[in-house]
């Protein structure tokens, strides 16, 4: 049984590899090591894959690593995953994809450090565009990496080696570098998940910089989920990192009915194909219950401008600059001509480009603020690599269109499958918000994919149902409304200017019944529980802002209050309640099941 399943394993999700140690009685050490055999050093997505000793050595770290007497418990417990060839890993080569720059670190970077910490094992370091410049996944001396779907065609970069493996299904979630898009452009390329965070959510101790002030560590992964789950693991103040800031004590989310701001008439740079994929992503997001505002994304391009058309240049020379003083005919050439455009910028070009920068960012965090967030195209089009080869510059610079000012802006990013193109070519999404929405993203991304039913990445596999959340976010109280509360009533307006979430529709326990209350404007009920004979009475489940409950439980008048709700399944939420006084008199409508259907009762 082992060795069937051993057989199996890519392609796997976190949840299979997870599932198949706790309950199938898979073997960690034979399972990795037959994966590791299955991948080939000839594949361009690898520049280094362990051996079989530095695996054993991991296996033997993880078992000495577990305190409970049980290493299976811990989160990760043998989950492998791939790792950017500019992110260390101790006793691993680190290039960059640059040769002449190799060197060995003696410690992991934090993000790998708190992986493993977790039980993850790293089997490999993959290819980038070198000293992660560029959107396009060719610039490597390693070799270009190909696109998942079709070879011809780019695999998006920097972090081309990152999305293709976990494309390809031979890690579930690999680690990224994303300044410009190298964590959202071949997540969209190859139609799997880029989790770009909020910069400094993830320290990025331990990795080459390109913009250091700008470096964000990210997450590719086959679904939502599995991204959540290893960010869960990585994020964490790190006081070696001087750019590491502390996440907010509670996460918020968008409207139950969001608003998404798009780009008015953007440009496809000639990809028809990709027009049309976006016409039909935007049909498929409305029927979310999405509404969707065209807008004027200038400010956006014009802070885009300043990445690699200003001094921001000049620091991806700090980064590599005495590196290059002796190696700099040793660097590709794409690459070094870019970085030696850091001598055209002075000290002073630099403070009034970030002037600049500071005016540019904090007029899109206005525009932005009327919206939950930005949907846009992940890459206006998608080249092949001989489309790349002949005009390097131009063809990079229009991927970056609706990426290169995220960072810049202080937001954070959510890279989602969409649609296959007709020419079977994946098209993909990014969802962008201001700074620590991420849980926002990442719960709109959650619905998003699993209404797409794409398959995960370039394989012939389903995605897993989708599920909701069982549990109210931490930060949050669980709500059940059932009267003037419920979306499209009167009332229901309040959670929504409250940035109410709402989690689903059910039922209470039998032993309620409700009642319409007289001389109540709007028209409200009032819900009793009761020893003698009652019914399943409808509510709708929303989950509240701490900070936010307090002033809405201030708008409930007499009668209604605030009390414990048993439902159908047992769970125990807050909900409304009335005083059993206040229903004498008033008209019984438990046999209806829910205000919905007394209210229809009134038109009729």
């Amino acid at each position: 049984m082992t060795q069937s399943i051993t057989q199996t394993t890519t392609g796997w999700t976190i949840t299979e590899w997870l599932e198949a140690y706790r309950s199938q009685g898979l073997d960690a050490r034979e399972a990795l090591h037959n994966l590791r055999n299955q991948l080939n050093s000839n594949d361009a997505s690898w520049i280094y894959i362990v051996s079989a000793t530095e695996l054993d050595a991991q296996l033997d770290s993880l078992a000495r690593h577990d305190n409970s007497g049980d290493v299976k418990n811990l989160p990760l417990y043998a989950v492998p995953f791939a790792v950017k060839d500019n992110i260390d890993v101790a006793g691993i080569p680190t290039t960059a994809a640059c040769p002449a720059f190799t060197y060995i670190p003696e410690n992991d970077a934090t993000s790998v450090a708190r992986l493993k910490a977790a039980g993850a094992i790293v089997l490999g370091k993959t290819n980038l565009d070198q000293f992660a410049t560029g959107l396009v996944g060719t610039r490597s001396p390693y070799g270009a990496v190909p696109n998942s779907f079709k070879p011809e065609y780019v695999s998006g970069g920097s972090s081309s080696g990152s999305a293709t493996t976990v494309a390809n299904g031979l890690v579930p979630f690999s680690l990224g570098t994303d300044t410009a898009g190298s964590g959202r452009v071949p997540a969209g390329f190859n139609n799997i998940v880029g989790l770009k965070p909020t910069k400094g959510r993830f320290s990025t101790q331990g990795v080459v910089p390109a913009c250091r002030s700008l470096d964000c560590v990210s997450i590719f992964s086959l679904t939502v989920g599995d991204a959540e789950l290893v960010a869960s693991m990585i994020e964490g103040f790190d006081a070696a990192d001087g750019y590491s800031r502390k996440t907010p004590a509670a996460a918020t989310y968008f409207f139950a009915s969001p608003r998404f701001a798009i780009p008015a008439s953007p440009d496809w740079f000639g990809d028809d194909k990709a027009r049309a994929a976006w016409e039909l992503t935007l049909e498929k997001i409305r029927a979310l219950n999405v509404e969707l505002i065209e807008i004027d994304f200038t400010p956006m391009f014009a802070l885009a401008q300043l990445l690699y058309g200003g001094p921001w240049v000049a620091e991806r020379h700090a980064a590599i600059g005495e590196f290059m003083a002796d190696h700099a005919h040793e660097m590709n050439e794409v690459v070094r001509s870019i970085v030696e455009k850091a001598v055209n910028f002075s000290a002073t070009d630099s403070f009034i480009a970030e002037y600049q920068r500071a005016d540019f960012a904090r007029a899109i965090q206005t525009l932005m603020s009327g919206f939950d967030a930005l949907l846009v195209p992940t890459s206006p089009r998608h080249p092949t690599i001989a489309e790349v080869t002949a005009d390097p510059i131009v063809v990079n610079s229009q991927l970056g269109t609706y990426t290169n000012f995220v960072n810049l802006a202080d937001c954070s990013a959510l890279a989602l499958p969409a649609v296959l193109r007709t020419d079977g070519l994946p098209f993909g999404i990014t969802l962008i918000a201001p700074a620590w929405q991420d849980a926002a993203l990442a719960a709109f991304g959650k619905k998003w994919h699993a209404a797409t039913q794409l398959p995960l990445g370039a394989l012939d596999k389903k995605q897993p149902d989708f599920i909701a959340t069982i549990e109210s976010p931490k930060g949050y109280v669980r709500l059940a409304v059932v009267g003037a509360h419920l979306t499209g009533m009167p009332l229901n307006v309040q959670l929504q200017e409250r940035k109410a979430l709402f989690v689903e529709s059910t039922f209470t326990a039998k032993n309620y019944r409700l009642f319409a209350l007289p001389n109540t404007t709007p028209p409200k009920p009032g819900l009793i529980r009761t020893e003698g004979e009652g019914a399943e009475i409808i509510v709708e489940l929303w989950d509240v802002p701490v900070q936010h409950f307090g002033s809405f439980v201030a708008l409930i008048p007499a009668p209604l209050g605030i009390g414990t709700l048993t439902l159908k399944d047992g769970r125990e939420v807050k909900g409304f309640i009335c005083e059993g006084a206040a229903v004498n008199g008033a008209k019984d409508i438990t046999h209806l099941g829910g205000w919905r259907a007394y209210i229809k009762s009134l038109q009729k």
